[in-house]
Protein backbone atom coordinates (compact mmCIF):
# COMPACT_ATOMS: atom_id res chain seq x y z
CA UNK A 1 0.00 0.00 0.00
CA UNK A 2 2.82 2.30 0.78
CA UNK A 3 4.45 1.60 -2.55
CA UNK A 4 1.37 2.25 -4.63
CA UNK A 5 0.83 5.53 -2.77
CA UNK A 6 4.44 6.61 -3.35
CA UNK A 7 4.31 5.58 -6.98
CA UNK A 8 1.05 7.41 -7.54
CA UNK A 9 2.41 10.55 -5.92
CA UNK A 10 5.56 10.60 -8.01
CA UNK A 11 3.70 10.02 -11.26
CA UNK A 12 1.27 12.83 -10.42
CA UNK A 13 4.15 15.21 -9.71
CA UNK A 14 5.83 14.31 -12.99
CA UNK A 15 2.61 14.86 -14.92
CA UNK A 16 2.33 18.32 -13.43
CA UNK A 17 5.83 19.14 -14.57
CA UNK A 18 5.08 18.02 -18.10
CA UNK A 19 2.03 20.28 -18.26
CA UNK A 20 4.05 23.28 -17.08
CA UNK A 21 6.86 22.71 -19.53
CA UNK A 22 4.46 22.82 -22.52
CA UNK A 23 4.68 26.32 -24.02
CA UNK A 24 1.59 27.73 -25.77
CA UNK A 25 2.69 28.96 -29.20
CA UNK A 26 -0.71 29.91 -30.67
CA UNK A 27 -1.43 33.57 -31.38
CA UNK A 28 -4.82 34.82 -30.27
CA UNK A 29 -6.15 36.90 -33.20
CA UNK A 30 -9.59 37.53 -31.73
CA UNK A 31 -8.72 40.96 -30.22
CA UNK A 32 -7.16 42.07 -33.51
CA UNK A 33 -10.26 41.00 -35.46
CA UNK A 34 -12.47 42.86 -32.97
CA UNK A 35 -10.47 46.06 -33.40
CA UNK A 36 -10.52 45.76 -37.19
CA UNK A 37 -14.30 45.29 -37.24
CA UNK A 38 -14.81 48.34 -35.02
CA UNK A 39 -12.58 50.41 -37.32
CA UNK A 40 -14.48 49.16 -40.36
CA UNK A 41 -17.79 50.24 -38.84
CA UNK A 42 -16.37 53.65 -37.90
CA UNK A 43 -15.10 54.24 -41.45
CA UNK A 44 -18.37 53.04 -43.00
CA UNK A 45 -20.35 55.49 -40.88
CA UNK A 46 -18.00 58.45 -41.27
CA UNK A 47 -17.18 58.13 -45.01
CA UNK A 48 -20.50 59.55 -46.30
CA UNK A 49 -20.11 62.51 -43.98
CA UNK A 50 -16.79 63.45 -45.59
CA UNK A 51 -18.08 63.75 -49.16
CA UNK A 52 -19.91 67.09 -48.93
CA UNK A 53 -18.58 70.00 -46.92
CA UNK A 54 -21.20 72.76 -47.27
CA UNK A 55 -24.26 72.01 -45.09
CA UNK A 56 -27.62 72.80 -46.71
CA UNK A 57 -31.20 71.58 -46.41
CA UNK A 58 -31.85 69.63 -49.65
CA UNK A 59 -35.35 69.13 -51.05
CA UNK A 60 -36.68 65.57 -51.02
CA UNK A 61 -37.71 63.35 -53.94
CA UNK A 62 -38.53 59.69 -54.56
CA UNK A 63 -36.06 59.26 -57.48
CA UNK A 64 -33.40 56.54 -57.32
CA UNK A 65 -29.85 57.65 -56.43
CA UNK A 66 -27.13 57.72 -59.12
CA UNK A 67 -23.99 55.62 -58.73
CA UNK A 68 -20.71 57.38 -59.64
CA UNK A 69 -17.22 55.89 -59.64
CA UNK A 70 -15.28 59.12 -59.04
CA UNK A 71 -16.00 62.20 -56.97
CA UNK A 72 -18.24 64.53 -59.01
CA UNK A 73 -17.93 68.29 -59.32
CA UNK A 74 -20.47 69.83 -56.97
CA UNK A 75 -21.86 73.36 -56.99
CA UNK A 76 -23.80 74.35 -53.87
CA UNK A 77 -26.22 77.26 -53.54
CA UNK A 78 -26.91 78.05 -49.87
CA UNK A 79 -30.15 79.57 -48.60
CA UNK A 80 -28.56 83.04 -48.44
CA UNK A 81 -27.59 82.81 -52.15
CA UNK A 82 -23.87 82.09 -51.59
CA UNK A 83 -22.41 79.80 -54.28
CA UNK A 84 -19.69 77.21 -53.59
CA UNK A 85 -17.62 75.12 -56.00
CA UNK A 86 -16.94 71.94 -54.00
CA UNK A 87 -16.23 73.65 -50.62
CA UNK A 88 -14.79 76.94 -51.95
CA UNK A 89 -16.94 80.11 -52.12
CA UNK A 90 -17.11 81.50 -55.67
CA UNK A 91 -18.94 84.22 -57.58
CA UNK A 92 -21.35 83.08 -60.31
CA UNK A 93 -19.38 85.05 -62.94
CA UNK A 94 -16.19 83.11 -62.06
CA UNK A 95 -17.94 79.73 -62.13
CA UNK A 96 -17.70 78.88 -65.86
CA UNK A 97 -13.99 79.79 -66.32
CA UNK A 98 -13.03 77.88 -63.17
CA UNK A 99 -14.98 74.76 -64.26
CA UNK A 100 -13.44 74.88 -67.73
CA UNK A 101 -9.98 75.05 -66.14
CA UNK A 102 -10.75 72.18 -63.74
CA UNK A 103 -12.24 69.87 -66.37
CA UNK A 104 -9.64 70.76 -69.07
CA UNK A 105 -12.48 71.69 -71.45
CA UNK A 106 -14.23 68.37 -70.75
CA UNK A 107 -17.81 69.45 -71.33
CA UNK A 108 -19.04 65.88 -70.78
CA UNK A 109 -18.02 66.05 -67.10
CA UNK A 110 -20.94 65.40 -64.70
CA UNK A 111 -21.71 68.47 -62.56
CA UNK A 112 -24.11 68.33 -59.61
CA UNK A 113 -25.99 71.41 -58.44
CA UNK A 114 -27.15 71.33 -54.82
CA UNK A 115 -29.64 74.04 -53.93
CA UNK A 116 -30.97 74.61 -50.44
CA UNK A 117 -34.71 74.01 -50.08
CA UNK A 118 -35.28 77.66 -49.11
CA UNK A 119 -33.05 79.31 -51.74
CA UNK A 120 -34.54 81.61 -54.35
CA UNK A 121 -35.40 79.56 -57.45
CA UNK A 122 -33.93 82.30 -59.67
CA UNK A 123 -30.51 81.92 -58.01
CA UNK A 124 -30.39 78.20 -58.81
CA UNK A 125 -31.54 78.88 -62.39
CA UNK A 126 -28.85 81.56 -62.74
CA UNK A 127 -26.20 78.97 -61.82
CA UNK A 128 -27.74 76.37 -64.16
CA UNK A 129 -27.92 78.94 -66.99
CA UNK A 130 -24.27 79.87 -66.48
CA UNK A 131 -23.27 76.20 -66.75
CA UNK A 132 -25.46 75.64 -69.80
CA UNK A 133 -24.18 78.73 -71.63
CA UNK A 134 -20.57 77.65 -70.88
CA UNK A 135 -21.25 74.38 -72.77
CA UNK A 136 -21.65 71.90 -69.94
CA UNK A 137 -24.33 69.39 -70.96
CA UNK A 138 -24.35 66.94 -68.02
CA UNK A 139 -25.75 69.11 -65.22
CA UNK A 140 -27.95 67.45 -62.58
CA UNK A 141 -29.85 68.65 -59.52
CA UNK A 142 -29.25 66.90 -56.18
CA UNK A 143 -32.08 66.06 -53.78
CA UNK A 144 -32.61 63.86 -50.73
CA UNK A 145 -34.78 60.73 -50.72
CA UNK A 146 -38.23 61.26 -49.22
CA UNK A 147 -38.62 59.88 -45.72
CA UNK A 148 -41.60 57.61 -45.21
CA UNK A 149 -44.20 56.60 -47.77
Amino acid sequence: MGMSGAGGGSSGHGARRRRRSHVMSDINVTPMVDVMLVLLIIFMVSAPLLTVGVPIDLPQTSANPLNEEKEPLTITVKNDGAVFLQETPIEVDELAPRLIAITNSGYEERIYVRGDRNVNYGQVMKVMGTLSSAGFRRVALVTELEQGG
